[in-house]
């Protein structure tokens, strides 16, 4: 009796297994997007009480100069706002329109035509070679300070850390609309 028991007991498991056999297959279940490994993280500096603060920015791969800048102009979180950090550059989302390529074709029901958003491109013109970054702003920019400089020299130094760690980053040079260059090798640059 005791052997037919522990055979009955051992036979349940089998037979288990063996009806699982029959599952039929679901094929690929979609779970969201592929694994993304780890997200890189940026520094973008803003300006508190008249010095230079990095902040650290999650972003998406791969990090470049234009990409910092982009974020950069995307400006201060409400949280940080509310640590009264604040940028000396024009943010695009608070300029009235975009300077266009080209006239905007009037309407022909007479309506006025719809100001165009402006976009990071209207603002500044990134350009990276084999010996430095360059960075123009438009006329929509217009000039800027000293110290919106720093933030955008800061931002593209950091960027090009991101990028390529251990190299020595290149030389920045940010040029306003009247032509005036000032380049930077990153002396105001904070950690954060």
């Amino acid at each position: 009796m005791r052997t037919l028991r522990r055979a009955a007991l051992l036979a349940v498991p089998v037979l288990c297994a063996l009806a699982s056999c029959g599952i039929p297959t679901t094929g690929v279940v979609q779970a969201g997007g592929p694994a993304s490994g780890v997200v890189p993280t940026i520094r973008v500096y803003f300006v508190a009480d008249g010095t230079l603060v990095a902040v650290p920015r999650r972003t998406v791969a791969p990090v470049d100069v234009e990409s910092a800048v982009e974020v950069l102009l995307e400006g201060p979180t409400e949280a940080e706002r509310v640590k009264r950090l604040t940028t000396l550059l024009p943010l695009p989302g608070l300029l009235p329109t975009a300077v266009p390529a080209a006239p905007a074709a009037p309407a022909t029901d007479g309506a006025m035509p719809v100001p165009q958003e402006v976009r990071t491109a209207d603002l500044v013109k990134v350009t990276a070679t084999d010996d430095r970054v360059s960075i123009e702003l438009t006329a929509a920019m217009g000039e800027v300070t000293g110290l919106a400089a720093d933030q955008l020299l800061c931002t593209a130094l950091g960027a090009q850390r991101v990028a390529d760690p251990g190299t020595e980053p290149l030389p920045v040079t940010v040029t306003g609309p009247r032509g005036r260059p000032v380049e930077g090798t990153g002396t105001n640059c904070s950690d954060g």
